[in-house]
């Protein structure tokens, strides 16, 4: 006859065995962060996986769906990288030569621009030409060398400027990309406040 081992002993092994992490049941403990993570993507291969037996048609339209979805995507991440990346100078540039003569070499003319159609609520445009009057008034004093076919980014790189100036050129890029490609609204306020920090950029020019 077998012998049957104590119940205390038993008790304890089993005290042992349950006492694991994967036993830990309803608890939460012992569990990470990202656990419900990983058992939502498990279910989810699981469902794909029984889909794709049990209904090969429907699989078969449903990845094609995806694929759809997903080169949908990356073709609207590369318009907005095309958007943000080519020239907005060009485009302001385009408005002065149909805006009544204003010279492109004139920084002053562009800050009256700016302020002209701000006043006729064209506020996205008035912060083009005041960045293009910021960029002459820079140019003006040898920071930087303009071209319409230049990107705002590429003037933070060139712009000879101390720490501060080098920022505050950056931020206004920023802006700029937001207000005019990334539908940021802009109103009087917004362009007052744009106007009042490209002032303070050209105060910020290395010494040669």
């Amino acid at each position: 006859m077998q012998a049957v081992p104590p119940a205390d002993s038993l008790r304890r092994a089993l005290g042992e065995v349950f006492a694991r992490p994967e036993y830990a049941w309803g608890t939460g403990e012992g569990r990470g962060p990202f656990d419900w993570l990983r058992e939502l993507w498990f279910r989810l291969l699981d469902w794909i996986g029984t889909m794709q037996s049990a209904h090969p048609a429907g699989f078969k339209l449903l990845l094609a769906a995806l694929i759809a979805v997903l080169a949908g995507l990356v073709l609207h991440i590369g318009y907005v990288v095309w958007r943000i990346t080519r020239p907005t100078t060009r485009s302001a540039a385009g408005a002065v030569q149909s805006g009544g003569g204003l010279r492109l070499e004139d920084a002053r003319a562009h800050r009256e621009r700016a302020d002209e159609l701000a006043r006729a609520g064209r506020y996205a445009e008035a912060l083009a030409h005041r960045f293009v009057a910021l960029l002459l008034e820079l140019e003006r004093r040898n920071a930087l060398s303009f071209h319409p076919s230049k990107t705002p980014a590429e003037y933070v790189r060139e712009a000879r400027l101390d720490a501060a100036g080098v920022a505050s050129l950056g931020d206004l890029v920023a802006r700029l990309y937001g207000h005019l490609f990334g539908a940021v609204p802009v109103n009087e306020a917004v362009y007052r406040e744009f106007g009042a920090a490209a002032e303070t950029v050209s105060r910020h020019v290395a010494p040669a």
